[in-house]
């Protein structure tokens, strides 16, 4: 498996440990370094940061999202990236939600299947280099009714643009499965990935005429290592709060992707009454049903050997690359973690 980490370049505020934790990351052997976007800083400004103080690691979007900028502009971005870093650039695409896009951005977040489509193939002819003529249900380029005629950037990509989609649902994921070169997935338990992630990721492929070797399946997890079972029972009992969030505060009211995810992974009950209990405003009795089992099979948080074993279990699910998030309160304590989950990575392939 190759490694990877997602980082935010606003995270705490602290914007020069957060540079020295990528520029350190890649002198550990990080294969892929991903910048997320959220609702805090941009990523586009941090890759291209980024990019100039590494030279070896990868580095995408984790991710841009749509509605933001138009298709064109996402394809600049990702140009001016790629271009920059010497074909190092990954671009990374997700929906996102309704409560960032309508909440924060101003903009609907309905057809996001749709619309997600449609900028990838506005991209794509952007990176060959074309003029772009294209009429769609939810992009027409040029705008109808004027004397605009189709246009072509005035620069060229001088790398191939791997194109990642950030997915969840399975139509998505049959999209990703049919147009994208990886998966950015999240909310992972091996156990019951198969029918809540690949076998919808495998209709895609299939759509396409493609094998799941052709697909780039990147899933991360905090990972955490802990000397003793007094130790990790607490790890265990922070982390719980963390995923009650995801379970119950992500997305809108009406709508969180991370919420059904766990639930066709065989979570349904307990993740509707996390749910229920967090909108109600009770964070503390949401985090509370929250099971020690949920946590251990969500991360790649226990002592070095229950996390050896986990990312065993992970490779033979059917990742390729692994994002860890490295647990700790300062940057030396970030990047032990950091190193010492890259060597098991390492010491696992070796040993597959």
């Amino acid at each position: 498996m190759r490694t990877a980490t997602t980082v935010e370049a606003s995270t705490d505020g602290n914007w020069a440990q957060q540079a020295d934790f990528v520029v350190e990351a890649e002198k550990l052997g990080l294969d892929i370094c991903w910048v997320a976007e959220a609702w805090g800083s941009d990523a586009p400004s941090a890759l291209g940061y980024y990019a100039a103080l590494t030279d070896r690691m990868l580095l995408g979007s984790g991710v841009i999202q749509l509605g933001t900028r138009t298709p064109t502009a996402v394809a600049q971005t990702a140009i001016t990236l790629s271009n920059l870093s010497a074909g190092r650039f990954l671009l990374g695409l997700g929906a996102s939600g309704p409560q960032v896009m309508e909440g924060l951005h101003g903009v609907p977040f309905a057809r996001p299947l749709r619309r997600m489509r449609e900028t990838v193939e506005i991209v794509q002819r952007l990176f060959d280099g074309g003029k772009l003529s294209y009429s769609g249900a939810e992009f027409t380029v040029p705008l109808p009714g004027g004397d605009a005629v189709p246009m072509r950037l005035s620069m060229r990509s001088e790398h191939r643009i791997p194109v990642y989609l950030a997915a969840l649902s399975p139509a998505m994921l049959r999209l990703t499965g049919e147009i994208a070169d990886g998966w950015l997935g999240t909310s992972f338990v091996p156990e019951g990935a198969g029918g809540a992630y690949f076998a919808h990721l495998d209709d895609g492929l299939a759509l396409s005429g493609r094998s799941r070797a052709a697909l780039d399946v990147c899933q991360g997890a905090e990972v955490a290592f802990a000397p003793d079972e007094e130790s990790l029972g607490a790890m265990t009992a922070r982390r719980k709060k963390e995923l009650a969030f995801s379970l119950g505060g992500m997305g809108s009211a009406a709508t969180n992707f991370y919420n059904n995810a766990y639930s066709r992974q065989g979570w349904a009950e307990v993740a509707a009454e996390v749910r229920e209990r967090w909108q109600s405003g009770d964070r503390d009795g949401a985090a509370a049903l929250v099971t020690d089992e949920m946590v251990l099979g969500t991360t790649l948080i226990g002592t070095e050997a229950m996390v050896r074993d986990r990312l065993r279990v992970w490779r033979e699910a059917g990742v390729d690359t692994v994002r860890l998030y490295p647990a700790g309160e300062t940057l030396e304590a970030r990047l032990n973690t950091l190193a010492r989950a890259i060597e098991l990575v390492r010491d696992g392939d070796g040993a597959a």
